[in-house]
């Protein structure tokens, strides 16, 4: 009965990082929208995916997104404009 309730400990899984990098990002405002989706996931608790090897890191949220934004670490998916799809129909 005790060997049921054991709990297992399984490995911490790595953060998925990218193999490839993210088209960089033209529009500011898209910047914007996608480092305050990240920065959100970081203070719940998500991983980094930066490597330290550079020197020291930011410590706020906010800042570490960008940069992961910035280095093309953070996928994105732009949905498809209502408005264009609603004239073609």
């Amino acid at each position: 009965m005790d060997d049921v309730n054991e709990l297992v400990e399984q490995p911490a899984e790595a953060p998925e990082i990218p193999t490839e990098p993210a088209p960089p990002i033209q529009s500011r405002f898209l910047f914007v929208d996608v480092a305050a989706l990240r920065a959100k996931q970081l203070r719940r608790g998500a991983r980094l995916r930066i490597v330290s090897d550079e020197g020291p890191l930011p410590h706020k949220a906010e800042r570490l997104a960008m940069e992961e934004v910035r280095r093309g670490l953070v996928h994105y998916d732009v949905a498809p404009d209502k408005a264009k799809s609603k004239e073609g129909a």
